[in-house]
């Protein structure tokens, strides 16, 4: 597993590899039909699972001949991931080569507890982090940066994402998860000009900073952030006053621990997300029909991985809500761009028939300097019907009286989102501030049923 500077661009370069990063999309479509078609195969000849699932499902990798084709093949999930490796440990019957082949294990927790293992051969975790440097270098880090790698270490996909800085030159910082105060220690002793976070942490670290006397746009080099774990770096209200609290730009990126770290990620123009569309295929459903929407419209996030051959992941519903373009960048790369993680499945409330998400009343919350920027969504039923309650702070310094500052948010919210909300205003610093990833909703209704 290298991960040492190799041919590396010159520092003015603009991509990474041009020839990949800027290829027509008919290249694009024909690389990744290629790719489908092998790795399908080896999906079927390696695991016993998908051999046993695509037979069950009558379709075989040999019967594919254009991308859309993929849709011919069963889904998987977290819980029928979950299962298989509980069926057949200790990594499950997913797996496509002999264990000796794997070099790396990352894993991920869910509702029950159970570890979920993402294994890696050599060639797959030499790929990711080759990877990792593309996605670092469209968003501006290079050789001569000071890079603090402030993510989990521990079993976390994200933690070896740091090797990507490296392999481009940068000087790298693994920092992993450390106190506030710390954290700030090394930031300024060594003045890093980049850091790699959550954006609830960026908010928070940034608050701690000014609260020990240190203000991040003048006492530290910071000047890129990237973001992950949230839709906040998307969100151009909360990027707008991370970017103003440290006087850095905030590049949000997109990575799950089942497939590798960040496999989509901001370039300079902070205009969507770059896909990996030479590692990962992309399709965007209709979480009720299952069907395909058009292009530009909110769908569930379904992967199906193109090279990784430890565990192949064929049509894995990540349960992400998203939407993506397919026009060109400004940057000159033409992989097709998401437009942010607007929700998750299991976030989505639904208020008296009407669907809202946190990330929309985190766009009104972010965008009013009246507001310090955090807030909470507390559902509860009264009777038969639902009630949804939005807890924000006032600003530190603000006088406006609690009833001024709830009346405007709900006229706001009600037109963004035809959602109505009691509003309570809290004093500055009320609410928990996060360390890693922000509990935004806490819903009270489940409790009735009990």
């Amino acid at each position: 597993m290298t991960a040492q500077p190799t041919n590396t661009p010159a520092d003015d370069a603009p991509y990474w590899d041009a020839t990949l990063e800027t290829q027509t999309r008919a290249d694009w479509d024909a690389m990744k039909l290629g790719l489908l078609k092998t790795h399908l195969q080896h999906a079927y000849r390696g695991s016993p699972h998908y051999r046993a699932s695509f037979d069950a499902a009558g379709v075989h990798p040999s019967q594919v001949s254009s991308l859309d084709d993929v849709r011919r093949f069963p889904f998987m999930d977290k819980q029928a991931l979950r299962d298989r490796q509980l069926a057949v440990p200790p990594l499950g019957d997913l797996v496509a080569v002999p264990e000796r082949d794997i070099v790396y294990l990352s894993a991920s927790s869910g509702s029950t507890g159970v570890p979920t293992a993402s294994p890696f051969t050599a060639r797959d975790f030499d790929d990711w982090i080759d990877y990792e440097a593309r996605q670092f270098w469209s968003s501006g880090l290079r050789p001569a940066d000071r890079y603090c790698h402030s993510l989990n270490f521990s079993l976390f996909i994200g933690g070896p994402c740091v090797l990507g800085a490296q392999k481009l030159g940068a000087l790298s910082i693994h920092a992993g998860t450390l106190p506030s105060e710390r954290l700030l220690l090394i930031l300024r002793q060594f003045q890093a000009t980049a850091i790699w976070t959550t954006p609830s942490y960026a908010w928070a670290l940034g608050e701690t900073a000014v609260a020990e006397g240190i203000d991040p746009r003048r006492d530290l080099a910071v000047r890129r952030i990237f973001v992950a774990g949230e839709p906040g770096g998307s969100i151009p209200e909360t990027r707008a006053r991370i970017e103003d609290l440290w006087g850095a730009s905030v590049y949000d990126y997109y990575g799950l621990s089942d497939i590798f770290g960040s496999c989509a990620g901001m370039c300079e123009q902070k205009d969507g997300l770059h896909w990996a569309e030479d590692h990962i295929l992309v399709e965007v459903l209709d979480p009720a029909t299952l069907g395909p929407v058009a292009e530009g419209e909110r769908g569930e996030l379904v992967l199906t991985t193109l090279r990784k051959s430890a565990r192949p992941m064929i049509r894995f519903r990540t349960g992400d809500i998203v939407s993506f373009t397919s026009a060109p960048c400004h940057c000159g790369r033409t992989s097709i761009r998401m437009r942010g993680v607007h929700g998750r499945l299991d976030d989505m409330l639904i208020i008296k028939g009407v669907n809202i998400f946190p990330s929309d009343v985190e766009a009104l919350v972010r965008g009013d300097d009246r507001h310090s920027g955090e807030y909470r969504l507390v559902v509860d039923r009264f009777g038969h019907l639902d009630q949804l309650t939005v807890e924000l702070e006032r600003a530190h310094g603000s006088s406006e009286p609690d009833d001024d500052l709830a009346e405007r948010f709900v006229r706001r919210l009600k037109a963004l989102t035809g959602v109505s909300a009691r509003v309570a205003v809290l004093p500055a610093g009320s609410l928990p501030r996060a360390t890693h990833k922000a509990k935004r909703v806490d819903d009270r209704r489940a409790s009735l049923w009990t």
